[in-house]
């Protein structure tokens, strides 16, 4: 089932509006984070705390990492959920989910990212794009 996934903040949160930074572009916005998911696990729920990404500069190896070197859990709490399903499934997207979310930080270890792993489901089956990769992370290993 495809998802989307929204996570917003909730219009009576205004005290806390300089911490709704949406996470990829850190821009102020009521939304926080949005995901998209084909998996079969289930929708968040109230209670859950969407993962924050850091950037920790000093830690930062542009070989290594993308934009984020940590993440922890969130200081944002999931407080309801409204789901949206279309009539007629031809869109992009079987249900569309919207977390609301109250700021309630937390204190949580910060976490290194995990080494990234490339497989050919990263370039979406084609076994051609995936043995090249390969071959240029032969070659550049090789320099």
């Amino acid at each position: 089932m495809r998802k989307y996934i929204i996570f917003q903040a909730e219009k009576s949160d205004k005290t806390n509006w300089r911490n709704r930074k949406l996470q990829h572009t850190q821009a102020l916005t009521w939304i926080l984070a949005e995901h998209w998911d084909s998996s079969d696990k289930p929708i968040p729920e109230p209670g859950y705390r969407p993962t924050e990404f850091i950037r920790v500069d000093q830690l930062h190896d542009p070989k290594e990492h993308g934009h984020s070197t940590h993440y922890r859990k969130g200081d944002w709490e999931v407080t309801r959920v409204e789901t949206y399903t279309p009539d007629l499934p031809l869109g992009d997207y079987d249900m569309v989910v919207i977390c609301y979310c109250k700021y309630n930080p937390i204190n949580a270890p910060l976490k290194p990212m995990p080494e990234r792993q490339v497989s050919l489901a990263s370039f979406g089956g084609d076994e051609t794009a995936y043995q090249q990769w390969l071959e240029s992370q032969k070659e550049t290993a090789d320099v």
